[in-house]
């Protein structure tokens, strides 16, 4: 081997070395980046495993509820810690009473005063939406929900009523299932037996006997209209509250619910 050989050699394992390091951290690079692809795909799977999981247990709820009475709810047993955390021996007042046992003129009074398209949406009035967002717009403040009496009915039964960003969308989905599995009939005797009519007293027997001291059934036309008109605010209206917006509001419930469609 010649000198110029030699001298070639030397100049290609140089050429060589310089380029080692280069190819070395491209390498790495592509390594480190085959592995945040990889465990960013695992972490996604396993969020769409968790929240697909979530879902079947609020569905297998649902679908037991169809049939079944719940004994409680979340927002029960949210308000009864609560109570409780004045008097440890606080009790909810609530007897179940089935749908035919319910005045038809309470039915039809809850109905027209918070959802008056309930026997025909399928789960959400747009049009009550759409008003609700236009009069908060202008208000400038959260004064008007929209929420139907399907959507009602998924917050009481999930969730004790905290305010987080997550729940509205959780409650919509909640309401899809409830429209899919149970009849209108059944949404509403759950909703009519579990919803607050006072500070720790809950369904229409429980607010018939604590608000007039009668059942259930045997309540009036104008009494069930009273009796809706505080559903919104319950804990603000004990027995004998006769303020002027209760007596307008219960007025208008009157008017309304001869012409209110029940399932």
């Amino acid at each position: 081997m010649n000198l110029r050989n030699i001298g070639a050699c030397s100049r290609l394992s140089a050429n060589l070395k310089s380029h080692v390091p280069e190819y070395t951290l491209q390498n790495s690079r592509n390594t480190m980046l085959k592995s945040i692809f990889r465990w960013s795909w695992r972490t996604l799977l396993l969020v769409l495993i968790v929240l697909a999981a979530i879902q079947f247990w609020f569905l297998v709820h649902i679908w037991y509820w169809a049939s079944h009475n719940p004994e409680s709810t979340a927002f029960m047993r949210a308000r009864l810690e609560i109570l409780r955390e004045d008097n440890p021996k606080a009790r909810l007042r609530q007897h179940w009473v089935p749908y035919q046992r319910i005045s038809v003129h309470l039915k039809r009074a809850v109905v027209a005063a918070e959802d008056a398209k309930f026997a025909t949406h399928n789960g959400f009035d747009w049009e009550g939406i759409q008003k609700a967002y236009e009069k908060n717009l202008r208000e400038g403040e959260i004064v008007a929900g929209g929420s139907t009496i399907t959507q009602q009915l998924a917050k009481n039964l999930f969730f004790s009523g905290e305010r987080a960003w997550w729940r509205k969308a959780q409650e919509a989905v909640i309401a899809v299932m409830l429209e899919t599995i149970m009849s209108k009939r059944r949404i509403l005797e759950i909703y009519l037996n579990v919803i607050e009519w006072d500070d720790g007293v809950f369904g229409a027997e429980a607010a018939a006997r604590h608000h007039y001291g009668i059942s259930a059934a045997a309540l009036g036309a104008e009494q069930a209209a009273r009796l809706a008109a505080i559903v919104p605010s319950p804990r603000r209206y004990g027995p004998g509250s006769n303020t002027s917006y209760l007596q307008r509001r219960t007025q208008t419930i009157l008017a309304r619910m001869n012409g209110t469609q029940l399932p």
